[in-house]
């Protein structure tokens, strides 16, 4: 009754590791996966050489969206979304959030194009640390959000680039 009145069914029974699936089942594929995470931050900054609203001092609640791609593990994961959210909150907002950007990150004009490489470059680096955790893991893209309809993006591929 309970399934025809919402839509769903309480399962009868868990599965269970070793008796209805085997640990070598639980990795599907060998093929590289993108997986992604998104973060918010507020912080304050200002343009230098730069005529218009953003040479004064002000604020933003940025948006970050990461893609990290890698191969999967013997459970099937990449990287867990929470060691994600803990590289970010140990090694990256820490500089980013309730701060003052023009202070906090090295010397550059703190446009969102350039505060989007620092931040791609600090996950990769915190991602080559890793690498005996997380099969071939490497950041795909970094998007940064100055607004909600206004974003600069860096993609592995253009990093190396010239």
């Amino acid at each position: 009754m309970v399934e025809k009145m919402f839509g769903f069914r309480i399962v009868d029974r868990l599965q269970k590791i070793e008796k209805d699936i085997k640990q070598c089942e639980l990795k599907y594929h060998n093929k590289r996966v993108l997986v992604s995470k998104e973060f918010t931050f507020d912080a304050a900054h200002h343009m230098h050489c730069y005529e218009g609203k953003c040479k004064n001092l002000h604020g933003h609640t940025y948006k970050v969206i990461f893609g990290i791609s890698g191969f999967v593990n013997e459970i099937g994961l990449v990287i867990d979304f929470g060691d994600i959210k803990t590289i970010w909150k140990e090694e990256i907002e820490v500089y980013l959030d309730h701060r003052y950007l023009n202070e906090t990150l090295p010397k550059m004009n703190t446009t969102a194009e350039n505060m989007v490489v620092w931040i791609y470059e600090k996950m990769q680096e915190s991602l080559e640390k890793r690498q005996e955790l997380y099969r071939g893991a490497r950041v795909e893209f970094v998007k940064l959000y100055e607004t909600p309809t206004s974003y600069a993006e860096v993609k592995r591929e253009w990093v190396n680039v010239e």
